[in-house]
């Protein structure tokens, strides 16, 4: 059965804690996703083994004897995050010895009950987008956000949802792309560049699109750090010349009234969060 192991995030100084298994019958996508989201809230490391495509009973078999042997190897309870939609297929996986949280009999289940209808209990139907609307604008999205990554291009700047600025490797880029993805959100962004400061304005293709603008600051010793990465030694990673670019960017935002947040100490889901929240552009 294809799988993969790795140190699970979040990661923390020390020894693993424990075995996390992610088991669906697709892409194990959903499972993960749920599992992160609640492994986030412990300081422990865990180590995940992703079981995707378990979609016989011969795969489910497997799987619960592999969550058998770790438990057994560890002295410890794995704890098991599953998507597995067909019936027969869940119940063999809840013979595992182990701490199970299954989707559709936390969540599916009781909204069943509440609702007095059955749910589908399709295989897949979360990730089977591909001929949705949904699924086209999310493509044209990421490739608006990839034609304009970087003040690439001013072309149809109007179709923009929001427009990202701040200095180079503040996390636009990324945060374009996550809003992209996962809401089909239009994101252009551009960075502030030395002679924009001597400039002391805006980008001129970005004037009559301020109320779009959200800017992203960031630390100057972690922009130091982040450029370093990229460009050791140079004056472009230099302290000092990150300073001078944050210092004046920040002055320049202030003073275009343009909403600006740190990227310092959040996560790209926290960014898109906040910017989402601003900005309200339409979600489609």
């Amino acid at each position: 059965m294809p799988d993969q192991a790795s140190p699970a995030s979040p990661t923390q100084p020390g020894p693993i804690n424990r075995t996390v298994f992610f088991v669906s019958d697709g892409t194990g996508i959903t499972a993960e996703t749920l599992g992160h989201s609640v492994l986030s809230q412990f300081e422990l490391r865990f180590k995940q083994v992703r079981l995707p495509f378990v979609d016989t009973l011969d795969k489910a078999h497997d799987a619960t004897r592999r969550i058998n042997e770790v438990g057994a190897l560890e002295g410890k309870l794995p704890i098991v995050f599953s998507t597995l939609v067909k019936p027969d297929l869940s119940a063999v996986l809840r013979h595992a010895k182990a701490m199970h949280m299954d989707l559709f009999q936390t969540f599916v289940e009781p909204l069943e009950q509440e609702l007095g209808v059955k749910s589908t209990h399709t295989i897949g139907r979360s990730h089977n987008t591909a001929d949705s609307e949904e699924y086209k604008n999310r493509i044209e999205a990421i490739n608006f956000s990839l034609a304009h990554d970087d003040g690439q291009s001013n072309k149809n700047l109007a179709a923009a949802d929001v427009i990202l600025v701040g200095v180079s490797r503040s996390g636009k880029t990324p945060t374009s792309l996550y809003l992209a993805m996962q809401y089909g959100i239009k994101a252009a962004n551009y960075p502030l560049i030395p002679e924009d400061f001597e400039r002391d304005k805006l980008p001129s293709g970005l004037v009559e699109f301020k109320k779009k603008i959200f800017g992203l600051t960031i630390a100057p010793q972690r922009l130091s750090e982040v450029r370093n990465e990229r460009r050791p030694g140079s004056k472009y990673a230099a302290l000092e010349n990150c300073r001078y670019e944050i210092n004046e960017a920040e002055k320049m935002m202030r003073r275009e009234g343009i909403r600006w947040m740190s990227s310092t100490a959040k996560s790209i889901e926290e960014i898109a969060a906040t910017i989402l929240q601003e900005i309200k552009p339409e979600i489609r």
